[in-house]
């Protein structure tokens, strides 16, 4: 099906500064650091100003920003010259909802009939699109005298929209209610929007690739880079967000069929993707996810655990918090496409023998079964073959949630289970797709803040309450891993780099050491007036970023900001709470100014443990199977919390000259990992105690070759050590091989 799958990828996030011209000059550091492929953020054309070009105006054209169609050929051959493919992200599940969008302005003028209109998701029933852009009721402006027509374009402050054609009247009320499009106040995105949106980001709008004439226009410029030969591979972003995507991978197979692909799905607990996608792999969180969990010591999390409660005043466990959180959304970020799943719901169930049900119960029972939901999707739609289980279990608890009628609830599973008519389908389309978006906001985004225990474990694709795995379950995971999934440990979605999770995976191994840094930090001038909860997670963000040297204090301070806005307690994004934030930003800095006076012992101790994980994490990752991810900046050390931390402009000189271990172990792995790659590309893989630590071991034919973190000195002879790393600690991390004499 693919070409020859890449050796290792790096992960490089364009804009900030690094367009096509600024990367070409160090393709020849990145060519020798030994990785075979360059994975670029988006390259299209993007809003003014974008930061990570998801938010696409034009997807026929190469942002000019970047450098445009010709700096990107020149881009693609320098590359080539060095031996080095490109992998394109590429977005086909939505674009900027932006007068910046040539094509969304042409629908504003001309409406259902606009040849673009079939592109976006837009629901035309419920009247003219929606524009919250208003800061004020749409009634007072006009009152106010605010709204002026121009060269055919209704007019407010820098806002121009187009009006439609024919349109003649001075009667400013008549002459919006004529429109293609309805302004109203930004309070509206809550639940008044007429198109689908990315998650709850009103700002961008979902395309309909499942129309095969929407993905021919929408992938033109994709599928001719790969045919011209100036890109070899393509990520898929946000695979679950499509209405159908087993029969989006069809079609983008079928127009390149030997292009590697890849698509970012997070696959929970030992969930599988559906069967029959014709793709190379995943993204790999489930990978880095089981890294972090092999490299977490499960006696130290029980201990840890206790010392949490006791510190924070803590009660019940993640579901709990994840079910209250999933509620909140669903009442606020997400009002919006719950009111739409009930109104699909509704005409879903017409003449139905089950139930007769009114607008409140189907609320319920569409609530019950999303909060229940314990998948990103559940892929029930389909052919047979390729749908996904049903969840018994969670429509069990979700008929125990105290509905008033758990006739409609049945009635909703079984329009969902039995799609007999249109209506049907569409409702079970639309909840697949809102399925993913609310787990995502509720756990990654909220939840994840809320319950602060160890944020190692709160990533995305991981499970705050399964911090651990035994080793049955991970050789049972790697078995399910793919030869073609990237395996990454940072990326620009993570919370907190690899390097900055093992950091917090070193308090799993000595939690007394940071229950002394809390006891310390509580005595603090600045602790009383943050909540518990609130210190424990600014400790463990401090102990993430901690270097010793670099000024840390303000991306703390900024972090903390997003993170208790993120959990919507006491501060929110659009009502912030700004005296509990930069009191938990002063309590930070306090933090830091202590330990940069005084360094505590324990500080040193968990950063110690921290410097051997980290390694470790990284020799497991390149012997891992499948395609080791790099995000830029990670082949040395590289602390960093959520975005936009983890986006700051690298220092390229730095990395050249970087001659830390990590650095050099990446070097050196990636060698490695070229000189033997028929044998890992083939050797099997499981992870094992020893009487000393972790090992994971790669074997085939008698050969065998393993990634190692240990206590003591390992039963191995010193012939047989590539690599070995040993730390005040007592901890020594060591790659090792045995070659059959055969």
């Amino acid at each position: 099906m693919t070409k020859t799958l890449p050796l290792a990828t790096y992960r490089i996030q364009l804009r900030g500064g690094l367009g096509f011209a600024e990367l070409a000059r160090h393709l020849d550091y990145l060519a020798g650091l030994g990785v075979s492929h360059l994975y670029l953020s988006p390259i299209f054309a993007a809003v003014a100003g974008s930061s990570h070009g998801y938010d696409i105006t034009d997807p026929t054209a190469i942002d000019p920003v970047l450098g445009g169609r010709k700096g990107f050929e020149a881009l693609a051959r320098a590359a080539q010259a060095r031996a080095l493919g490109i992998i394109l992200d590429i977005v086909p599940n939505h674009a900027a909802f932006s007068l910046e969008n040539p094509w969304l302005l042409d629908v504003l003028r001309h409406g259902r009939r606009s040849p673009h209109a079939q592109v976006f998701d837009i629901d035309w029933q419920a009247g003219p699109l929606v524009l919250p852009f208003l800061p004020e009721p749409f009634e007072k402006l006009l009152a106010e005298g605010a709204f002026h027509v121009r060269d055919g374009h209704w007019c407010w402050g820098d806002l121009r929209l187009p009006l439609a054609e024919g349109c003649e009247t001075g009667d400013l009320r008549q002459l919006h209610e004529a429109q293609h499009w309805r302004l109203a106040h930004s309070e509206l995105e809550r639940d008044g929007i007429t198109h689908r949106r990315f998650f709850n980001v009103t700002g961008l709008i979902g395309l309909r690739v499942e129309d095969p004439a929407v993905f021919r226009v929408t992938h033109g410029l994709v599928l001719d880079l790969v045919r011209q030969g100036l890109v070899q591979g393509l990520r898929v972003d946000h695979i679950d967000g499509l209405a159908d995507p087993g029969g989006y991978l069809d079609r983008l197979r079928a127009a390149l069929p030997e292009t590697p692909v890849w698509v970012e799905k997070i696959l929970v607990g030992d969930e599988a993707l559906p069967p029959g996608w014709p793709i190379t792999g995943t993204t790999g969180y489930e990978h880095a996810r089981l890294m972090a969990r092999l490299l977490t010591d499960a006696g130290g999390i029980r201990r840890l655990d206790r010392i949490w409660r006791k510190a924070t005043g803590q009660a019940g466990d993640f579901r709990d918090t994840l079910r209250k959180a999933k509620l909140d959304v669903l009442e606020h970020e997400l009002a919006a496409e719950r009111r739409q799943l009930r109104d699909l719901a509704a005409a879903a169930a017409q003449g139905s023998e089950l139930a007769e049900p009114g607008p409140e119960s189907l609320r319920e029972a569409v609530t019950a079964l999303l909060v229940e939901m314990p998948r990103y999707r559940t892929y029930l739609e389909g052919p047979a073959a390729r749908r996904g289980p049903p969840h018994p279990a969670g429509r069990r608890r979700a008929g125990g949630g105290g509905l008033r009628s758990r006739a409609v609830l049945d009635m909703v599973v079984d329009l969902m289970l039995h799609p007999a008519d249109p209506a049907a389908g569409q409702f079970l389309r639309r909840f697949q797709q809102v399925s993913g978006a609310l787990l995502a906001k509720a756990q990654e985004d909220t939840a994840g803040f809320r319950w602060s225990r160890y944020l190692a474990a709160n990533e995305v694709g991981a499970e705050p309450d399964e911090p651990t795995v035994t080793l049955p379950a991970a050789n049972a995971a790697l078995a399910r891993g793919r030869a073609g999934d990237l395996v990454p440990v940072s990326t620009h979605d993570t919370k907190r780099s690899g390097d900055a999770r093992m950091r917090l995976a070193a308090i799993s191994h000595l939690p007394q050491a940071f229950e002394a840094l809390y006891l310390a930090a509580e005595a603090l001038p600045g602790a009383a007036a943050v909540q518990p909860c609130w210190r424990w997670y600014a400790l463990q963000s401090a102990l993430a970023l901690w270097d010793g040297a670099s000024p840390v204090a303000q991306r703390l301070q900024d972090h903390l900001q997003k993170a208790m806005r993120e959990a919507k307690l006491t501060s929110f994004w659009l009502n912030p709470d700004e005296d509990a934030e930069q009191g938990a930003g002063r309590f930070a800095a306090q933090v830091l100014a202590q330990w940069q006076a005084a360094p505590p012992p324990e500080l040193a101790a968990l950063v110690t443990r921290a410097q051997a994980l980290a390694l470790a994490q990284r020799a497991f990752q390149m012997l891992w199977p499948g395609i080791p991810d790099l995000y830029r900046g990670d082949e040395t050390g590289f602390l960093a919390l959520t975005d936009p931390d983890n986006r700051r402009p690298l220092d390229w000189r730095a990395l050249a000259a970087a001659r830390d271990p990590k650095a050099r172990w990446t070097r050196a792995l990636l060698e490695l990992r070229a000189d033997r790659r028929d044998f890992l590309e083939t050797a099997g893989a499981r992870v094992e105690t020893t009487a000393q630590g972790l090992r994971l071991l790669r074997e085939a034919q008698g050969d065998r070759l393993a990634a190692e973190i240990c206590h003591a000195a390992p039963d191995v002879s010193p012939d047989g050590i590539l690599l070995c790393q040993d730390f005040a600690d007592g901890c020594r991390v060591m790659v090792h091989e045995s070659r059959s004499k055969v």
